[in-house]
């Protein structure tokens, strides 16, 4: 046991230095106005230096804003929608199912999730029989079961795309 909590300390520990290291060079937002966001998924990057007018982020402990010289922040992130506001006005909406943002204190934000769909590509009748199937599948599996754990994730997930979209369930 202590072996295995010894090499887990050894992880974090590697791991606090590695987040050390690659934040110490984060790039400065433009003098010219705005702030870059850096928003991307693990196997695609949706925007990289990316200069933005504001975005506004479903955090865990409630959804805010951030905007150009916004105070340091590290937040964990809730499913729902995050809004990027380009400088033209034109505003776009991404469903993700959780994350994490760091803004740093030079007017640049990295969010960094799991998943981010664009909220137009999302099909409602698609998202509605969803919902059905994971509600039937919570109610049929075995209380503590890993399947009535996924299942539930699954509901909240079609809950809050749902809210994201302004469609009942």
């Amino acid at each position: 046991v202590l072996t295995m909590l010894s090499s887990r300390i050894a992880f974090v520990k590697r791991a606090v230095t590695i987040s050390s290291r690659s934040f110490a060079a984060v790039e400065t937002a433009p003098a010219s106005g705005g702030m870059t966001i850096n928003f991307c998924t693990p196997h695609l990057p949706i925007y990289t230096k990316k200069v933005v007018e504001r975005v506004t982020l479903p955090g865990a402990a409630g959804e805010y804003g951030v905007n150009q010289n916004h105070a340091a922040l590290i937040s964990q992130l809730s499913p729902g929608v995050v809004s990027v506001v380009h400088l033209t006005g034109t505003v776009e909406k991404f469903f993700i199912p959780g994350g994490f943002a760091l803004t740093h204190a030079n007017s640049v934000t990295d969010i960094s999730v799991t998943e981010a769909i664009p909220l137009a590509d999302i099909d409602e009748v698609a998202l509605k029989s969803n919902y059905v199937e994971a509600t039937k599948q919570v109610a049929a599996a075995a209380d503590g079961s890993v399947a009535k754990a996924t299942a539930q994730i699954e509901v909240e997930t079609y809950t809050s795309l749902a809210r994201a979209l302004g469609v009942a369930l």
